[in-house]
């Protein structure tokens, strides 16, 4: 999307804080200069408060809080809003969920949950905007997108997002560059994910469907480390800063199968590249699809990038 970057206040606050996290690891490499960063990375996750609860199973939260923290330590240019939530384990991550970032393309689930508030279920839309929902959600179609958010219309998307508790999320003109959170976002996903008064179970069960079938070049991010046995929905989104080497990459999922339903979302910024914003969320998700989805991993998962193809990808 060729369209110029408002800079917001949280994104500036969330780059000052993230210096001041590279800044305490340059401490501990200093005093311990033959450690390297596997070290440097140990002692940041050692010393920070833990970012995950569960008052059932304090030990998975305790474990997935130092791995995540470890593997975002060494992502010395990402700043990051996190959030887990896993009812079965009682378990919920947070880090950063109040900062805001650019949507990009994963606004584009509330789209399509607009639409279909507005419209009253899938049945009601009529068979072009369930040939555009389809290229929106699994090819990321930019101008598949335009065309349903102007037939949302910004009180479409205002009344939808008031209606899920969105409080946090702000529309722009330009829908790539709606703030959000990750707090707003997992909202969104519970929404989908169980039943409620927001969406009836046509609707959501629509939206999900579309989610599972995401082209398999655009499946990266949040999956990383989910075990095939469970059905991964998912969206990303990735936006360059106009003139500047600052990328923004977006990953949001449900994960649903045998005893299994949580959802994880992860906002990124300030990323050199695209594939470093990538690997940053794909570090953090191996770490806690493997824990939360039962594959254990006696170190931290190694991070598998996506092929040129996602890289190439047009929907941003």
């Amino acid at each position: 999307m060729s369209r110029m970057h408002r800079r917001n206040p949280a994104v500036l606050v969330a780059i000052g804080l993230s210096v001041g996290l590279v800044a305490f690891g340059a401490a501990a490499a200093t005093a311990a200069p033959n450690a390297g960063h596997a070290r440097t990375a140990s002692v940041v996750a050692a010393t920070s408060p833990p970012i995950c609860t569960s008052a059932t199973r304090p030990k998975l939260a305790a474990r997935i809080s130092r791995r995540v923290l470890a593997a975002l330590a060494t992502r010395t240019r990402s700043v990051v809003g996190l959030k887990v939530t896993d009812p079965r384990d009682g378990l919920t991550c947070k880090l950063h969920q109040g900062y805001h970032f650019d949507s990009a393309s994963v606004i584009k689930v509330t789209i399509i949950s607009a639409l279909l508030l507005k419209k009253g279920g899938p049945r009601r839309l009529t068979a072009h905007q369930r040939a555009l929902a389809w290229k929106m959600i699994t090819l990321s179609d930019n101008d598949a997108a335009t065309t349903l958010w102007n037939q949302v219309g910004m009180a479409g998307m205002q009344a939808f997002l008031t209606k899920a508790g969105m409080t946090h999320t702000f529309l722009s003109d330009a829908w790539g560059l709606t703030q959000i959170t990750a707090q707003d976002e997992i909202k969104l996903l519970q929404l989908l994910t169980n039943p409620g008064t927001v969406l009836n179970k046509n609707s959501r069960h629509y939206v999900l469907y579309l989610m599972a079938h995401v082209v398999s070049y655009e499946r990266w991010g949040v999956s990383a480390g989910a075990p095939t046995s469970v059905t991964v929905h998912i969206k990303n989104g990735w936006l360059p800063d106009p003139g500047t080497d600052n990328w923004h990459i977006n990953s949001i999922g449900a994960f649903t199968g045998h005893n299994i339903n949580y959802q994880l979302v992860i906002l990124t910024y300030g990323h050199q590249s695209e594939s470093y914003g990538i690997s940053t969320i794909q570090a953090a998700a191996g770490v806690i699809n493997r824990q939360i989805a039962g594959v254990q991993a006696a170190s931290s998962p190694t991070t598998v990038l996506p092929n040129k193809a996602s890289l190439t990808a047009p929907g941003g």
